[in-house]
């Protein structure tokens, strides 16, 4: 670090930079504007402890030379009040005082050159943004309006943007020159050649401009301030104050000063609010008196006027011009609370009812299925609700997609309807750091256009908002061992999970009909939907060749989505006496084309079963059979074990061939099945 000449030998480093100070760091919330300066902070905290507040002085500055800039505010609805004045002959070379660097630096403010600096000090000092422009570049006057849509400036931050009609400007003659209350333009910034300047103190509405700085992807405390409201009535003060400034810190023997030209042409004086002693006391539940109401509001400097009609005790409070956020009856409970202490409010414990709320005995918790998923050795992820659009074009196959307002980044821009993407994002990020065993699963709300759905407590115009519980696996089926060899994943693992998640009730898996258009993100044929007593209840299946090229996955994951409700059942236990008798097994072997599926197999020897002797029916091999005269129309062989039982007596010979001969003629009339023998 390079100190000046005249440091003092010996002294300590942390004296001489006076670095021995309290920062204060603030966290305001947006309806706090007013406290966005260190003299709106001063006014704070003179309210809270009764201090004394000693208000800056704006002496007014002698005015040596007539010349103004001519300006035009076009534009009323962006600006209501203008005020700038012209200095002419300035040395914009001069150096920053060290005691305002300092400051600035305490405030996160780098030093730039004096001018800039000035600006920036009276901003942190009163709150009020200004801007300083080069006279000398400046084509005819200023005109205040609208941007027009194709419009462009190049910024301070060397940022050029294009502008449109919701966008407020100011311009000259021949250009834009800055975005009105958010940021200068290059053209016309003040540099090491800049004689003559034109300091602008403006007061901008807080809806022109609140939401502009994000469109172009960055944010300036300027734009922080003037969105949440700046007091319009201060213009020509902070003028004052940053002329005196200019002219204590740039100025030379020939530097002139010109008059002020201040323009109104919009400026609303704020509605009074009246705050009823009756009512805020109910709100913050605790006795008040109309003194002590009175005291609060003179400690924040508010002008007020107190009325009795009757019984009912009333302020009617004046809002200053600085406090934007005093609207409502309730603003203004809120202040007395602040002032009184939130110490004396009473601890009222609530008066309603509390009762438990239980679940139905049929139907588990989303936690429980959580727990459940866990056993099966998934670990949960939790994942932003909007996602990109990408992923709702190719995984889930909507082009159409909700889209945000305002996203937290350029890439997240839509509302997801399908939890897959989120998944396959979790996959990756888990490759990346060589991962061998991923098995991850999410439960969240999806996103789905529905014009059937209506606005109520917990439902939006238009959009279905299901829960869904999806999962993925990838790597090796099982953690490293001595006992097994390392073995991919693939769809039957994850079948086997899915059966287990939702037992004991039966999960049945039915590839895509010709007739049915196949899940956008899954492979046509290593993928299923899963029905559950009938109904469809969601997808299962490896991912896409394709996707799985797209996305850069090393191997194909398998993956299942499922709606969280159908999950969330679970049949109520049911007691079913052991047989007391001896079952009795058979085995069947039958000749099948390869369109015959496992399910429909199945399907039918049940169906088949007579007086409920079939107690369970497991296939136990497939093979395909060499051709021959015998098997010429067959492509698969399944054999089936088949289990029998009677609850009432032991099982006859008689009883197991009729049940037998039922379900092989079942097969054959229905599914064109050969007995093998």
């Amino acid at each position: 670090l390079e100190l000046s000449l005249d440091a003092p030998l010996g002294q300590d480093i942390r004296a001489y930079l006076q670095l021995d100070d309290t920062l204060f760091t603030l966290k305001l919330t947006p309806n706090l504007a007013h406290c966005l300066s260190v003299f709106g902070v001063a006014r704070e905290v003179s309210a809270l402890t009764g201090s004394p507040l000693i208000a800056p002085q704006y002496p007014a500055t002698p005015v040596n030379h007539d010349q103004r800039l001519p300006v035009n505010i076009l534009a009323p609805d962006l600006c209501g009040r203008f005020s700038g004045r012209v200095v002419r002959q300035v040395n914009t070379k001069a150096k920053t005082p060290q005691w305002m660097v300092e400051r600035l630096a305490r405030c996160g403010q780098r030093s730039v050159n004096a001018l800039v600096d000035i600006s920036n000090y009276v901003m942190f000092e009163l709150g009020r943004p200004s801007h300083i422009f080069d006279l000398d570049k400046i084509q005819g006057g200023l005109e205040v309006r609208w941007g027009v849509k194709g419009e462009s400036t190049k910024l301070l931050n060397g940022n050029t943007v294009l502008v449109d009609e919701t966008v407020g400007v100011i311009a000259n003659a021949a250009q834009v020159e800055s975005l009105a209350g958010i940021m200068g333009g290059d053209a016309t910034a003040v540099n090491d050649d800049t004689h003559h300047i034109y300091i602008e103190a403006a007061y901008w509405w807080p809806r022109s401009i609140a939401g502009r700085s994000r469109r172009f992807n960055f944010s300036t405390d300027a734009g922080h301030r003037f969105e949440r409201g700046v007091d319009p009535s201060t213009t020509v003060d902070h003028l004052e104050r940053i002329t005196q400034l200019v002219l204590d810190i740039c100025s030379t023997s020939g530097t002139l000063v010109g008059p002020i030209d201040d323009q109104q042409p919009n400026i609303e004086p704020n509605a009074p609010v009246r705050v009823r002693m009756a009512r805020a006391s109910k709100i913050l539940g605790l006795p008040l008196t109309l003194a002590q109401c009175e005291d609060a509001f003179t400690r924040l400097g508010l002008a007020f006027t107190n009325s009795s009609v009757g019984a009912e005790e009333s302020i009617t409070v004046m809002p200053p011009a600085y406090r934007f956020d005093l609207l409502l009856e309730e603003d203004l409970i809120e202040e007395i609370a602040r002032m009184v202490g939130y110490d004396h409010l009473p601890h009222t414990p609530p008066l309603a009812p509390i009762t438990a709320k239980i679940r139905n005995e049929s139907q588990r918790s989303p936690f429980a299925v959580r727990h459940a998923l866990a056993g099966l050795g998934y670990q949960e992820t939790i994942n932003f609700s909007f996602v990109e659009d990408r992923w709702e074009r190719e995984l889930a196959g909507n082009t159409a997609p909700i889209k945000l307002l305002n996203p937290i980044a350029s890439q997240m821009n839509v509302m997801r309807s399908s939890l897959l993407g989120s998944l396959i994002q979790v996959a990756q990020f888990n490759q990346a750091r060589k991962t061998t065993r991923v098995r991850i699963f999410e439960i969240g709300r999806v996103f789905i256009r529905d014009d059937a759905v209506i606005d109520s407590d917990t439902t939006v115009n238009g959009v279905n908002q299901p829960m869904r519980v999806s999962g993925l696996a990838m790597g090796v089926s099982v953690p490293l061992q001595w006992g097994l060899k390392d073995q991919s994943v693939d769809y039957y693992d994850v079948k086997g999970d899915l059966e287990s998640l939702m037992a004991p009730l039966i999960l049945e898996f039915r590839a895509p009909q010709s007739s049915q258009p196949p899940h956008p993100a899954l492979h046509p044929g290593r993928s299923a939907q899963v029905f559950s007593e009938g109904h469809p209840i969601g997808w299962l299946g490896e991912l896409h060749p394709q996707w799985r090229q797209g996305y850069e996955l090393a191997q194909a994951p398998v993956l299942f989505e499922l709606d969280l409700t159908a999950v969330q059942k679970r049949p109520i236990p049911q007691f079913t006496p052991i047989a007391k008798f001896q079952s009795v097994q058979r085995d069947i072997a039958v000749l099948v084309k390869d369109e015959v599926s496992h399910s429909a197999l199945m399907a039918t020897i049940w169906d088949a079963s007579i007086d409920g002797l079939l107690q369970d029916a497991k296939l136990f091999d497939i093979y395909k059979p060499k051709a021959s005269a015998e098997v010429v129309s067959a492509d698969r062989s399944f054999a089936i074990r088949l289990w029998f039982n009677d609850h009432q007596s032991t099982l006859t010979d008689e009883q197991i061939d009729a049940a037998l001969h039922n379900i092989t003629h079942a097969l054959s009339s229905k599914l064109g099945a050969i007995q093998r023998v």
